[in-house]
């Protein structure tokens, strides 16, 4: 299902500038404040505390990965990219960077609330992505789990189909997941300290 997207409520919210003192700057704080934004300018380093905005602007024409805090495709903000250049070294950077929207350069009166809540419903997208790629990934490492507690309930005397259905049913009556399930079966089936004491 796909996803319902919103408008989110600007107003309050916190912009980061990293960009040269520059008519730009000044066309851009002009539209963000305007829109109820407060906005912080940086240059040429990036503060740790640019983490905490809302949102970051960047220079794309003058912009290199050392100055900034996580690596290229990590930004934990939205990103818009201020675009001037059409060099292909500078595409390819901002390419490899991962800006969430972009703004042509000069930037004229408009177009900064469209990129705003256009960076943010991107990011949004990317880190719940990024959850559900995990969530799988944790499956998939879960799956040797059930693999061994369908043997464990097979070993009693079940066929394969049979050990794998009574799982379900276990799930379902300990309202956990399947995986959950096959982990409180497997760990209940080692033996014991004190079983291996008995038997030495």
């Amino acid at each position: 299902m796909r996803r319902r997207l919103r408008i989110p409520d600007l107003g309050g919210a916190n912009a980061a500038i990293l960009h040269r003192p520059h008519a730009t700057v000044t066309a851009l704080v002009r539209q963000l404040q305007a829109i109820g934004l407060e906005v912080d300018c940086h240059w040429p380093d990036l503060p740790a505390s640019a983490r905490a905005a809302d949102y970051l602007f960047i220079d794309v024409d003058t912009a290199y990965d050392d100055q900034f805090p996580w690596e290229p495709g990590e930004a934990p903000l939205p990103t818009i990219a201020l675009v001037g250049s059409e060099a292909p070294g500078r595409i390819e950077w901002l390419m490899n960077f991962g800006a969430d929207a972009q703004i042509l350069k000069p930037v004229g009166d408009g177009g900064v609330y469209s990129a705003l809540l256009i960076a943010r419903a991107t990011f949004d997208a990317r880190v719940e992505l990024a959850d559900e790629i995990d969530a799988l990934k944790r499956r998939l490492g879960q799956r040797q789990t059930v693999v061994q507690a369908v043997a464990v309930l097979a070993a009693r005397g079940k066929t394969e189909n049979e050990a794998y259905e009574q799982l379900r049913g276990m799930a379902m009556a300990w309202r956990v997941s399947f995986e959950d399930a096959a982990d409180r079966i497997v760990a209940a089936a080692k033996p014991t300290h004190q079983d291996e004491s008995d038997h030495g």
